[in-house]
């Protein structure tokens, strides 16, 4: 087995089971299965970019486009990535969960991606107070 670029190069298509969670809900660690293909034009907003960050590989959402790069960040994440478009290897076509196939033109997979991206602000604000709780709640302990 060669590099993700060099399966992409040899056989069009990358499939594996995802590691992580930084695409939660949507993608399941050792659970779900992905379908990647080498990008044939450039991506837009709310596909699915498989790009390499040093010596690993990152498949997160495209949030924007700007100045020739991805805007990009995990479903499951709260910090954005500039990405340049030469380093994106690939785009997620589809994905298996269970047995049952689900493809990125999915009419249900399309509503996902909107009204995850729309709460986004809701989101965040819940992780924010959620980690300031945390943190004064250990503070609270260490002054006892």
């Amino acid at each position: 087995m060669g590099t993700f670029e060099e399966i992409l190069k040899k056989d069009r298509r990358l499939v594996y089971k995802t590691r992580g969670i930084s695409m939660l809900p949507m993608l399941h660690q050792n659970r779900d299965i992905v379908v990647i293909v080498p990008p044939e034009v450039r991506l837009k907003k709310y596909d699915v970019a498989l790009y390499k960050r040093g010596s690993s590989y990152v498949l997160h959402r495209i949030i924007g486009i700007q100045d020739g790069e991805y805007l990009i960040r995990g479903d499951n994440t709260y910090r954005i990535e500039h990405v340049p478009q030469e380093l994106v290897i690939g785009v997620l076509t589809g994905f298996v969960r269970n047995g049952k196939s689900y493809t990125a033109e999915d009419t249900g997979y399309q509503i996902y991606c909107r009204l995850w991206n729309a709460i986004y602000p809701m989101r965040k604000l819940h992780f924010l107070m959620r980690t300031a709780a945390r943190k004064t709640a250990r503070l609270l302990r260490l002054r006892r």
